[in-house]
């Protein structure tokens, strides 16, 4: 038997022995697995009424089957004896169906943005399992390190990538090859089978995925030496290739591309958007600090040059990240992107110090740090779900005082009409609370504050979006209109034709008898992103054809593309266009009007929605 083959049947030697191994997580995912496939053999409407049961059902598997990885990993090698893998086993257990509990009673979302016949579960419940997940496969990695002088943290960090890629390549060949074998009987034999054969077949290859991940590993339990763990724990030549020679200098030029950056920065005083910024800063942290993990035991030049010069070139680019989040903060507050950003900073700031001064034996204190900050993200009143919103309110109250339109925790309208600044500032703020999910808000704040009409008759003046940082000419630039809720007078008109247009290119039509013959209306819509046109016929001869340009210039110079952000609900007269000769009148009502603009790439895309055609025969 080659080696190649030896490999393969010791990875499904693997896979097998982790049902004896790690029995609680693998019926976790078993179970995972299962929920999965009655949800696809549930169609929708079927489903719908037990989402909420199958996603409490799915966390809960999901946290289980990682959580029982973890714990047995613990009982094997540090104790290796029954009864501690029993009760490893049932701590497991126990985790799903405390999990499940939690989420089914005290999961369910209160937010009134998701529009729900049936209870939803919230995205802080899915949250706070996530971090349970994370810290979870943390512990992993940490215990999987043991003991030192067989193992450390690189080389376990190391192990479990390997595992998870593995397992994923053999997970897409059985998927590829079982659903390849499906598609030669439903073509060849069974014409009708249905297509949710294929969800089962990426379900259980799904599972048998992470039955050979879980194989993978070694054997941990204390007093025995798997020699498989420095085959498992070793970096292929290619992998020291990939990050020594190609991944170190990629991240060694966005380093040089950081510090011109930072460079240009002091010598202009201009900042680029935060949130762009936010997530170079954030991924050159992140990487990095993978990166360092990855190459610790590599003994190349530029892995060596890496590793020393690294924390100290994070602690500088870092430095200017925080003048900028200082900046940020004082324009729009603290806000979801500012506080995840903030805690990114403050690991990358402690993980550069302490690579500094620890070098290789910083990773736990690094991994625990990265475990507190993943639960403050999540806890009450300091989570990400909270703390923006709660730092939202404050300068909201602020600016309502400051106006005099906050007093005595009663809103009132605007005497006069704040300056644009102020607007700006009221209007961000009301919506990034308005749409926060399950926020407390205070009693003064309406819950449909978000609501033009309900906008402007609290503060008395129309939401106004801040003009975006980098905004100019290499953005899109947009116009977006709908039609707000008003009775029209269409007493004057023969029929109402409903005359929706979809993104198609099918011309939409419909016919009326009038007392001069059939008129056949219809839509043409115009070449991608377009103008459409309106053309009517009355038995076989045309009356009427006519493009929308005139519409379009008219909504153009009262509503700029670019003067707004999101969408303006408008009256009638905006959303309205008639049209008028011997033999017809028209009224056209639109429900959506869009233009959208590049003037980088000289490109401009049109959609008009149309709600209803009003037709009158002379």
């Amino acid at each position: 038997m080659n080696s190649f083959t030896r490999s393969i049947t010791n990875i499904f030697r693997g896979a097998i022995k982790a049902f004896e191994t790690y029995p609680s997580a693998i019926l976790s995912a078993f179970a995972f697995a299962v929920v999965t496939m009655i949800r696809i053999q549930l169609d929708w409407p079927e489903q719908e009424e037990y989402n909420f049961l199958f996603n409490c059902l799915h966390w809960a598997f999901a946290f289980g089957a990682v959580f029982s990885m973890a714990v047995i990993t613990i009982s094997q090698s540090r104790y290796n004896d029954k009864k501690s893998f029993l009760t490893a086993n049932l701590l497991g257990a126990a985790a799903v169906v405390v999990t499940f509990l939690i989420l089914y009673f005290w999961g369910e979302s209160n937010s009134n943005i998701f529009i729900s016949r049936y209870a939803v579960i919230s995205a802080l419940a899915a949250a706070r399992v996530a971090v349970g997940i994370l810290i979870s496969l943390l512990v992993f990695i940490i215990i999987a390190g043991y003991p030192k002088e067989l193992s450390d943290f690189s080389r376990s960090f190391f192990m479990t990538h390997k595992a998870f890629f593995i397992a994923l390549l053999y997970g897409i060949v059985i998927m590829a090859g079982a659903s390849g074998v499906s598609g030669a009987v439903q073509a060849l034999l069974y014409h009708d089978m249905s297509e949710k054969v294929y969800m089962y077949i990426g379900t259980l290859s799904g599972f048998l995925a992470f039955t050979i991940f879980l194989g993978y590993f070694p054997d941990f339990r204390k007093g025995i030496v798997d020699e498989h763990r420095e085959t498992a724990q070793k970096q292929p030549r290619f992998i020291e290739v990939l990050l020594g020679y190609i991944i170190i200098p990629i991240i060694l030029a966005l380093t040089v591309v950081l510090f011109l950056w930072a460079g240009r920065t002091i010598l202009t005083g201009t900042w680029p958007e935060f949130s762009r910024l936010a997530g170079i800063a954030t991924s050159y942290s992140l990487v990095g600090l993978w990166l360092y993990i990855m190459v610790t035991h590599h003994e190349s030049g530029l892995a060596k040059f890496y590793r020393r010069i690294y924390p100290f070139t994070a602690l500088i680019i870092l430095a200017f990240e925080a003048a900028a989040l200082v900046t940020q903060l004082g324009k729009h507050g603290l806000k979801f992107t500012e506080y995840g950003f903030s805690l990114v900073w403050i690991v990358a700031v402690a993980a550069a110090i302490l690579l500094i001064v620890l070098k290789s034996k910083a990773y736990q204190p690094i991994v625990a740090l990265i475990c507190a900050v993943a639960i403050i993200s999540v806890l009450p009143l300091i989570g990400y779900h909270a703390l923006p919103v709660s730092s939202q309110i404050d300068r909201l109250e602020k600016l309502l005082v400051s106006e005099g339109m906050l007093q005595n925790n009663q809103l009132s309208p605007a005497a006069e009409e704040p300056k644009l600044s102020v607007r700006e500032s009221i209007t961000d703020a009301v919506y990034y609370i308005a749409e926060a999910e399950d926020a407390k808000l205070p009693v003064w704040f309406d819950e449909d504050l978000n609501s033009n009409d309900v906008f402007k008759a609290n503060l008395g003046f129309a939401p106004v979006w801040p003009t975006p940082d980098d905004g100019g000419p290499g953005n899109f630039l947009g116009t977006s209109l709908y039609l707000n809720s008003e009775t029209i007078d269409v007493s004057d008109y023969n029929w109402g034709i409903i005359l929706q247009e979809d993104s198609g290119k099918e011309v939409k039509s419909s016919t009326v008898t009038g007392s001069k013959g059939v008129y056949t209306v219809e839509w043409v819509p115009g070449s991608a992103g377009g103008i459409p046109s309106l053309r009517i016929k009355l038995d076989d001869r045309v009356i009427l054809e006519q493009d929308m340009n005139g519409y379009i210039d008219r909504i153009s110079d009262k509503y700029p593309p670019g003067s707004q952000t999101g969408q303006a609900e408008v009256g009638l007269d905006d959303m309205s266009y008639r049209l008028e000769n011997n033999d017809i009148a028209v009224l056209v009502v639109f429900n959506n009007v869009e233009i959208n603009v590049d003037p980088q790439a000289d490109d401009i895309y049109y959609w008009l929605n149309v709600n209803t055609l009003y037709l009158k025969e002379k």
